[in-house]
């Protein structure tokens, strides 16, 4: 008799009537929310793209199939007492069926909207008054330039749904609306039947029939985020306000908290993450990532950029740096217990993203690892087990204590040495 699959193993309560969490995503995210959940008595029980995902290596419950899939979406629900995701790319049409199934969800569908749909995420924070970049939709490269009469070239260009890292996000200068990438996302921009079916998402990933995100291009001294946490009955928490480095659009490295991010500034960037949670009604935890730049007296302003409902690559800091982490968080929110302390462990913590390599020595990836870690004992090293491409993140490394300077170069010396580009 042949053993069973990961696609036939079905999630067993653990003794106590502890309940089972199902993760929609078998990404990084999910696979770091095991280790708090072993520690917590709780069951995790994965929907993984396949079983080499990075979260079908470590969840013992996970079957294989899409997020794309009604029926296999309904069948791994319902043998868990709470779904949640590992990535905001579910289906509408599956999402509110499996509301129709009373099956609870966290965050909600009317939550998890605002981090699909970029234009009701811009639409949100200008109800709330929270500043954010102008704005437009637009659905024509005469409607792209009109906004900029107004706001001034270049300007930045979104797809609506989708697109992480980088992608999905277009910098169009004065003449480039009616050529290139431009134009070919207006010709995809389309209200024909087929693309409005709730259920083709297939068209909705390749056509914008609401339009595009148009927004005014940002002069900014630095990108900043703040992770918050809240749960069904209205507990919420948050950390510290953290630096975010970007390179090609990929976040390289965070820093915690902001340096010279005065009081007050943090205290009003925590305050416009817990409205913006109570506004939506948010049930888990939320990335709320800004831009700084200044006015004319060269005082601090903050501009909210965009939202991640789900544990967050700018909040991976707190695995080590925070009492409780971001992951443990989360599942304490959408299960309504106690939220955790939120304190930080240490004066400084910095993150590195590990990212894919192309040269032949990063295959050998576990030898660099024990290398690194003789290197610098005190280095807490995360990897996810993924198939290495150029670029991608495969990891990350913490480390904590009170010279900024000398933890912002071990991390670097780190991820670099992990990713193959330092050698020594």
């Amino acid at each position: 008799m042949n053993e069973p699959t990961t696609r036939d193993l079905k999630p067993d309560h653990a003794p106590g009537g502890f309940p089972i969490v199902g993760i929609i995503g078998g990404g990084q995210l999910a696979r770091m929310c095991q280790p708090p959940a072993i520690n917590l008595g709780i069951t995790l029980s994965d929907l993984a793209e396949n079983t080499t995902s990075a979260a079908a290596q470590v969840i013992p419950s996970a079957p294989v199939g899409s997020a794309d899939d009604l029926d296999t979406v309904l069948e791994f629900a319902r043998h868990c007492d709470v779904i949640t995701f590992d990535h905001e790319h579910i289906p509408p049409h599956v999402l509110h069926a499996l509301e129709n199934e009373n099956i609870p969800l966290h965050p909600r569908p009317t939550a998890l909207r605002y981090a699909q749909d970029k234009l009701a995420m811009r639409e949100l924070m200008t109800h709330l008054n929270i500043p954010s970049p102008q704005w437009a939709q637009v659905r024509t490269p005469d409607e792209l330039a009109h906004f900029a009469d107004r706001v001034g070239w270049p300007i930045i260009l979104k797809t609506p749904r989708g697109g992480y890292d980088g992608k999905g996000v277009l910098l169009v200068n004065e003449g480039e609306h009616t050529t290139g990438e431009a134009a070919t996302w207006f010709n995809a921009v389309t209200d024909t039947t087929p693309t409005n079916d709730p259920t083709n998402e297939l068209a909705r990933a390749t056509t914008f029939p609401d339009g595009l995100l148009a927004e005014q291009a940002i002069t900014f001294t630095r990108e900043l985020a703040i992770m918050v946490a809240r749960s069904p009955t209205g507990q919420a928490s948050t950390w510290q306000v953290v630096e975010t480095v970007q390179t090609d659009g990929i976040c390289t490295e965070v820093i915690a908290p902001a340096p010279d991010l005065p009081p007050a500034a943090a205290t009003h960037i925590t305050a416009a993450a817990l409205r913006i949670a109570e506004a939506i009604d948010l049930t888990g935890v939320m990335a709320v990532e800004l831009f700084e730049t200044t006015d004319e007296d060269s005082n601090p302003q903050f501009l909210v950029n965009e939202l991640a409902l789900r544990p967050h690559n700018s909040g991976h800091w707190t695995i080590d740096g925070s009492t409780t982490s971001q992951f443990e968080q989360h599942l304490r929110a959408i299960l309504d217990l106690p939220l955790g302390d939120t304190s930080p462990r240490n004066t400084w913590t910095v993150m590195g993203n590990v990212l894919g390599g192309q040269i032949p020595e990063f295959e050998n990836l576990y030898s660099t690892y024990k290398h690194l870690m003789a290197h610098d004992p005190a280095l807490k090293i995360h990897l996810y087990n993924k198939a290495v491409k150029p670029g991608r993140k495969i990891g990350h490394v913490n480390v904590c204590g009170d010279n900024l300077p000398n933890l912002r170069e071990r991390a670097n010396h780190a991820t670099g040495y992990l990713r193959g580009t330092i050698r020594q």
